[in-house]
């Protein structure tokens, strides 16, 4: 994507460099010149303009993709931490369970 931005960006300049040589040498009056390249400077500016709109709407999409894709990830890391943490304590609570009962035993016999 970057490579295409700088061709682009360098075609564009190109065009604008011979479209100003060319109105420059045209044997036409200085003010019909000057109208042409004041259009043709328009015209790339809004060229320049929708490109920016479309490269701007491709990073939202990039953006919100990569937002997706985070929220994903860490729904499901809390889901796993989540599942970790009620295993543990599961865990713990049948050990002192057990301790607490082999200790009964103990005392008892």
């Amino acid at each position: 994507m970057k490579d295409n931005s700088k061709i682009l960006a360098a075609l564009l300049a190109g065009i604008a460099a011979g479209a100003a040589i060319g109105f420059l040498f045209a044997p036409e009056k200085g003010s019909e010149t000057r109208d042409k390249l004041n259009e043709s400077l328009k015209n790339l500016g809004d060229s320049i303009k929708d490109r920016a709109a479309d490269e701007i709407g491709n990073l939202t999409t990039f953006k919100d993709k990569v937002v997706d894709s985070i929220k994903t990830k860490l729904k499901g890391a809390e889901e796993e931490y989540t599942a970790t943490a009620n295993s543990v304590s599961h865990t713990a609570s049948n050990t002192a369970n057990k301790i607490e009962r082999d200790f009964s035993k103990a005392t008892n016999s």
